[in-house]
């Protein structure tokens, strides 16, 4: 699954002089009949940062902005057997269907990206990417949303009344809606700061939880936090987010695997964690969050 010069070249050919080529692709995948594998888990690569311009990983504040450099990374990854699919704004997931990359997987889209990272109005995330129309046109499997809760920041109100909006049209089509619910404040300096308290989370999983009029087929998407008892606040399917890469491979993989092993936990959603490894071997690292994720699944 290498991205070799002539795969990489007939993409741009491709992109440059057939833009039919992408409709065919949509309509030509094929699409897994099951969310969940054989072993009731999901295990998806996250691919829609560049959307929002966040193209760091740790020092390194543009380690995403090479497409080449990603999309081999991405081609990595989703050899591995055990990874289901991935999630990816509508540039990537076009990209890895052009090279085939994506056939009886699961495909996620994602819808809001227009919170650009950094901006004055980034929580006011609006929906710039995906929308449910143009999901079930194109035969993905979901649709994914962030929210990012904010006091303090008036923002928050659309991007709260979009995401419910969000969840209402999936769910009338039948389609996964996977909303990511993420407390933060501003500090001092008015920059973003997650919150990880047990309080805050629980908080912010309840708000997700009741967005729109059924939650039927609401998935939620959070990070794995020090406190498990925290995922006792729902009772609909949670995937454990890889978020920023902390540095140290093996905490990341503890947390995650202390984090599946709620009864409501369902699967892991990683993205730089596993493209960017500190080491850069992407193989090595998407087969350590499999094996974490099988052992929580026994």
């Amino acid at each position: 699954m290498h991205l070799t010069d002539e795969r990489w070249y007939d993409l741009l050919r491709t992109r440059a002089t057939d833009p039919e080529a992408v409709r065919r692709a949509y309509a030509d995948r094929r699409r897994r009949p099951n969310l969940l594998s054989q072993t009731g888990t999901l295990f998806l690569v996250a691919a829609d940062h560049p959307a929002r311009g966040a193209l760091g990983v740790g020092a390194d504040r543009t380690a995403m902005a090479d497409r080449r450099t990603l999309l081999e990374r991405l081609l990595l990854a989703l050899s591995n057997p055990a990874v289901d699919g991935v999630l990816g704004s509508p540039d990537i997931v076009e990209e890895l269907l052009l090279l085939d990359a994506v056939h009886d997987k699961i495909v996620i889209g994602s819808m809001n990206r227009g919170g650009l990272a950094g901006a004055d109005w980034e929580i006011d995330d609006r929906f710039t990417g995906y929308d449910a129309e143009s999901l079930v046109k194109y035969r993905l499997d979901g649709g994914k949303m962030l929210l990012r809760l904010v006091d303090s920041d008036p923002g928050t109100i659309p991007t709260l009344e979009a995401c419910a909006r969000a969840v209402s049209e999936l769910a009338e089509h039948g389609l996964m809606a996977m909303v990511e619910p993420l407390p933060y404040a501003r500090d001092e300096d008015g920059a973003l700061a997650m919150h990880r308290d047990a309080a805050s989370l629980q908080r912010a999983i309840t708000v997700a939880s009741g967005l729109g009029v059924t939650s039927a087929h609401t998935w939620l998407k959070i990070p794995a936090p020090e406190d498990v008892s925290v995922l006792d606040a729902t009772t609909l399917p949670v995937l454990i987010l890889g978020g920023a890469p902390s540095g140290d491979p093996e905490a990341d993989l503890a947390s995650w695997g202390g984090a599946l092993r709620h009864d409501v936990a369902r699967g892991l959603v990683v993205g730089r964690s596993l493209l960017y490894p500190p080491d850069g071997d992407v193989v090595g690292a998407v087969t350590a969050a499999a094996r974490v994720l099988e052992a929580a699944a026994r």
